[in-house]
């Protein structure tokens, strides 16, 4: 069954929503909503299909909103979705639900992890990450990515030689955020091996799997062989349907072992799913929501087209080429300019709010992140500011 083709080009005004990426950039960037475009936190300025909508009216028609019961349909809609889209078989136990990826990776570090061990990232990574390793009072141990030929890329042998045998945890960002890379399956074996060398419980966020570009292919890292003893696999809705305020996420773990430590620990902290999250995951989960994953990434395509070639026509401004997500990489190191200098011409020259470089660990200091999941006319408009505050150097 065929469905209209969403409208990605209308202009949904979130200022005074409650949305933190429209209603905090002022306080955070001091780039008022008014006159700025809010480029930072990773969700989309887009309605999420349109059974997903229905899913949310059906709740609000009845009205009554009590505990959830019976997620067999739920569990059933991830294990299709992974199965039809992914090539990946998930049983139903596997599955865990938690408040998001984030309370995710908080929720593995608590259960595999005692306060003082190490936790390996592959820096520059998702901010979050370092953020819940430290407030749980583990150690975060940077592993850089080589940037080679304006590609990040697996550093191993560096990576071993950084080992002291107090790290108990990898976690992996695959695709990788905010580089855009889709990691082979190469690569992907070799972190795999790395994890076993150094006996890591390894912990693959892979929130963006869906949000791949044409031309790339994803692999789960649950296909990797030698690795399920491990393995403790991330997903969600949440990024690929822009419901991220549902907070929703599944942790997803094959192994008996792993898995029971992982419920032990959800049981102790008294976590269970927020109903709301799961009507809206399992309506995603289905050929319509598919249809429109695949409008969505055409269309982020076409944004990351122009996007790109816009900014890499600046002089001394290269964004990364990015084969996932829709999170520009963009380094500023060849305009010479201090941080401080290039990052005051975007958010008070340009007038854009996007993620600082350094948030993200070593390796990220001489960029900006900026999310392109917005009405292309958005798009042309940030170009177009970008092209003006660093006019002086065409």
């Amino acid at each position: 069954m065929t469905h209209p083709t969403p409208d990605f080009d209308e202009d949904i005004d979130r200022i005074g929503t409650h949305s933190v990426k429209w209603d905090k950039m002022e306080a955070l960037y001091g780039v008022p909503p008014s006159e700025g475009l809010a480029m930072w936190v990773a969700d989309m300025d887009f309605r999420p299909p349109a059974c997903v909508q229905a899913a949310v009216q059906k709740m609000a028609d009845h009205g009554v909103y009590g505990y959830y019961g019976d997620d067999t349909a739920y569990r059933d809609a991830i294990r299709w979705w992974m199965q039809e889209r992914h090539g990946w078989a998930v049983e139903r136990d596997w599955i865990f639900t938690t408040h998001g990826l984030v309370n995710g990776t908080a929720m593995c570090v608590e259960a595999f992890t005692r306060p003082g061990d190490g936790v390996v990232l592959m820096t520059p990574v998702y901010h979050a990450f370092a953020r819940v390793i430290k407030a749980a009072g583990r150690d975060v141990v940077e592993c850089p990515l080589a940037l080679r030929d304006g590609q990040y890329r697996m550093d191993f042998d560096a990576w071993d030689a950084q080992m002291t045998g107090a790290e108990r945890m990898l976690i992996l960002c695959s695709p990788h955020n905010p580089g855009g890379r889709v990691w082979t399956r190469e690569e992907l074996e070799g972190v795999a091996a790395f994890a076993k060398r150094h006996d890591l419980i390894l912990v693959s966020d892979e929130i963006h799997h869906d949000l791949v570009m044409p031309g790339h292919s994803h692999t789960p890292m649950a296909l990797i062989d030698n690795v399920a003893d491990r393995l403790v696999m991330m997903t969600a809705t949440t990024k690929t349907f822009n419901i991220a305020g549902c907070h929703s996420g599944n942790v997803i773990i094959a192994d008996d072992a792993l898995r029971g430590q992982f419920a032990a620990k959800m049981a102790a902290l008294g976590i269970s799913p927020n109903s709301l999250g799961l009507f809206m995951a399992e309506a995603a989960y289905s050929p319509e929501g598919a249809q429109w994953v695949d409008a969505l990434v055409d269309y982020l395509d076409g944004n990351r087209r122009l996007f790109d070639a816009g900014v890499n026509a600046i002089p001394g401004l290269a964004s990364m080429d990015m084969q996932a997500t829709y999170l520009a990489w963009v380094d500023f190191s060849g305009t010479g300019m201090t941080r401080e200098e290039f990052t005051a011409r975007v958010e008070q020259g340009a007038k854009i709010a996007a993620n600082h470089g350094p948030t993200f660990g070593t390796g990220g200091e001489s960029f900006l992140r900026f999310n392109f999941a917005t009405p292309r006319a958005r798009v042309e408009q940030a170009v177009a500011r970008l092209q003006e505050a660093f006019g002086d150097l065409q």
